[in-house]
């Protein structure tokens, strides 16, 4: 168990949290709230994927906005997010909500939702998804587990009939193949288990045609998240700086819109320091994002934005409520988890 849901099983109950922001704000004025997720799923297949913590349930994204709208955050872009934490006004507070990667899920489920709530989304798109140049071996391991009950792996067989089975060859696999081998391993489970790589890349990216849907809507905000998913602080500045720009280039070539906002792929302390928060600004971007959880105030830097990653397995209101107030930030650091 992680020690978000640890924290929030001990904790009171959302209600007994909310007054802690609200007194931050009499000190600190405006307060922002960036969360960041990768992909949702309905609850019934929630409940049997075998990364379902990559994942939001849908039911509870869905009841996280409607909390929020009940208790007065206005959910904005990025642009305006950066904007209103400029103004600072008193009492004012926002959450803007953002996709990092961007799969076929995006378009036919996150976005969706969305409009149901008439609430802007942000998506930092990894253009090497829908350029079919990035292995996807993640989402297609994850498939062929979920559809089959025996497996070969490294030629053994093994049962993975139940829920728990799948999630723990999951874990297991994903572990042995990290690394530069992903790829070649990835294409040898696919032929020893009868299936196509690139079946399975179709049925999880999103398309460029479905981007440029995407762009046209007035609740979307597409953002950049490089082209190949690198951990940037472990480049070369000429490779990384090529990395952003290429990115946000083939995006507003293909979309025909300014690209402005980028979000790094790995957010932590040792993942974007600030040499990587200048080559966002050389790369011709307006923000950065991390995922080093907090809030966003009048002073924050617009090039290490905090953000605070929604895990699937936290779902409950007074999980949420802790990255509200600011308090899950407060934790981390004090734990040296940055």
């Amino acid at each position: 168990m992680s020690l978000a849901s640890t924290l929030t099983d001990a904790l009171p109950m959302e209600a007994l949290l909310r007054p802690i922001g609200a007194l931050f704000d009499v000190a600190k004025g405006a307060r922002g709230c960036l969360f960041t997720f990768h992909r949702a799923a309905p609850s019934a297949l929630w409940e049997r994927l075998p990364n379902r913590n990559f994942y939001l349930d849908l039911a509870y994204l869905d009841g996280l906005l409607a909390y929020l709208k009940a208790q007065g955050w206005s959910i904005v872009t990025m642009d305006e997010a950066i904007a209103r934490a400029s103004a600072d006004r008193p009492g004012d507070r926002f959450v803007n909500f953002s996709v990092d990667d961007c799969y076929r899920d995006s378009f036919e489920e996150v976005v969706p939702l969305f409009r149901k709530h008439a609430a802007p989304v942000t998506l930092f798109v990894t253009t090497g998804i829908p350029d079919a140049t990035m292995p996807m071996w993640h989402a297609g391991l994850e498939e062929m587990l979920l559809r089959k009950d025996r497996i070969i792996h490294n030629g053994k067989t093994s049962d993975i009939g139940a829920a728990l089975a799948k999630r723990r060859a999951y874990a297991e696999i994903e572990r042995s193949w990290e690394g530069p081998r992903a790829s070649a391993l990835y294409h040898a489970f696919c032929a020893d288990n009868g299936f196509d790589p690139a079946e399975l890349r179709e049925k999880h990216a999103i398309s460029w045609d479905m981007l440029e849907t995407l762009a046209r809507d007035p609740l979307v905000e597409i953002g950049a998240h490089t082209v190949d998913h690198p951990r940037i602080s472990a480049l070369g500045e000429a490779d990384a700086l090529a990395e952003l720009v290429a990115c946000r280039e083939r995006l507003c070539a293909k979309l025909g819109r300014d690209i402005r906002h980028f979000a790094f792929p790995f957010g932590r302390a040792a993942d974007a320091g600030p040499r990587d928060f200048a080559l966002a600004r050389r790369a011709g971007f307006a923000s950065a994002a991390t995922t080093r959880k907090g809030v966003m105030r009048r002073r924050s830097d617009a090039f290490s934005l905090p953000r605070n990653t929604l895990n699937g397995a936290a779902r409950s209101l007074a999980m949420a409520e802790l990255h509200l107030t600011g308090l899950s930030g407060v934790i981390a650091r004090m734990l040296g988890r940055v």
